[in-house]
């Protein structure tokens, strides 16, 4: 499985090209106070949820040899950096909100309680594991994510055989983590989490694919409708945290309807994010110029649904005029002159809204309430 992951991973990437995090560019101070409130509530901070893997013997040789590419432009640096420390990025989110969800949903009353082990603060040990496992499988999915496309590498970006060297690690150090994290999923003793959690490796090497098998060109002029957007962006941003959330409850041996209200939950939140986040470049204020943006960001697909794509074409040929590269400040304005921006706040608030009305479902506790306050935070945008 590792193997195919990596292999998939290097699929139509794009020089330097970095996957953005689920959970970032949410008002950092409330963001902030957020999630040191939910840390608080499942007994320890989950920022370095994953360390047990990262300080093991056979990281710590991948990680003497990761030192060569200081100095150069890889982005695997920026990833071994996002380990550390990164102020923007909450990199561990996604096993925060399953133990959140896990002391939420609490122990089934279905089933007798000598079946399962003791709770050490309302969350099973086998669920704090899973925690740890999506972690390290999102790990090894960015790590991945920042392989080069040697093909669009010219000499004026640097030394070729750096770039090559920061590959050969990037895809050691990714199937080491995506190995841990299957070697701990089989010890779960569960096949139905190990079902649930391997499909959703599946969608997310599918959705890597749909990401990258088409060049910027390529996704420029692709009339790429909404509903497509969704589904390829539960693929590669949702799939993890939904089936996870849904796992948790399985370990838990809570019935369907609690599972699916879990993955209900992990899915929207996910999606509401993703909006957020694409929404960003379009409402951010205090920059004198847009910086380039992406043009599969939700609000461009919008627009181009809105305006059709005859009229869309002619506005990217007037934002590249005489062949120039293309010029985001003229793009951005066209964009912000339609209903594609609102469009975006109205389907991340929808997503914002089915999260809040899924964990609602579950009885009231603290680990509710802070489900609820990340699912809230997610949709101010």
């Amino acid at each position: 499985m590792a193997v195919m992951w990596s292999r998939l991973s290097c699929i139509g990437f794009g020089r330097g090209k970095r996957s953005i995090s689920l959970f970032s560019n949410t008002s950092p101070s409330n963001w902030t106070k957020v999630v040191s409130d939910a840390e608080k509530i499942v007994g320890y901070p989950t920022s370095f949820m994953s360390l047990r893997c990262l300080l093991s013997d056979e990281l710590s040789n991948v990680a003497m040899h990761v030192r060569k590419l200081v100095g150069t432009k890889h982005p695997l640096l920026n990833t071994a950096r996002g380990f550390v420390y990164d102020s923007k990025n909450n990199l561990q989110m996604r096993g925060l909100v399953v133990l959140l969800m896990s002391k939420a949903a609490g122990p089934s009353h279905s089933v007798p309680n000598p079946q399962l082990p003791d709770m050490v603060s309302g969350i099973y040990p086998s669920q704090r594991n899973l925690a740890e496992i999506t972690e390290l499988i999102h790990t090894a999915f960015l790590v991945h994510r920042g392989i080069v496309n040697l093909k669009d590498w010219t000499n004026a970006d640097g030394p070729l055989k750096d770039m090559q060297f920061g590959n050969k690690m990037a895809v050691l150090s990714g199937d080491f983590l995506l190995a841990n994290a299957c070697t701990g999923l089989a010890q779960l003793n569960n096949t139905k989490v190990v079902e649930l959690i391997s499909s959703a490796i599946g969608d997310l090497v599918q959705g890597i694919y749909y990401e990258g098998s088409n060049s910027a060109e390529d996704s420029s002029i692709a009339d790429v409708s909404m509903a497509t957007w969704e589904d390829q962006t539960f693929l590669s941003h949702g799939a993890l945290l939904a089936k996870s959330c849904q796992a948790a409850m399985e370990l838990a041996k809570h019935d369907v309807d609690a599972q699916m209200l879990a993955y209900q939950y992990g899915k929207h939140l996910s999606l509401g994010h993703k909006l957020n986040s694409d929404l960003q470049p379009f409402v951010k204020s205090g920059a004198a110029e847009p910086l380039p943006f992406s043009l599969d960001l939700a609000p461009v697909v919008f627009h181009r649904q809105i305006v059709g794509q005859e009229k869309w074409l002619q506005q990217l040929q007037q934002a590249r005029s005489f062949g120039r590269p293309i010029d985001f400040s003229k793009l951005w304005r066209t964009i912000k002159s339609e209903q594609g921006v609102s469009k975006a706040m109205d389907l991340c608030s929808y997503h914002g809204n089915k999260a809040l009305d899924a964990i609602k479902r579950f009885p009231p506790s603290e680990a509710r309430s802070a489900l609820e306050n990340i699912a809230s935070a997610v949709t101010k945008v």
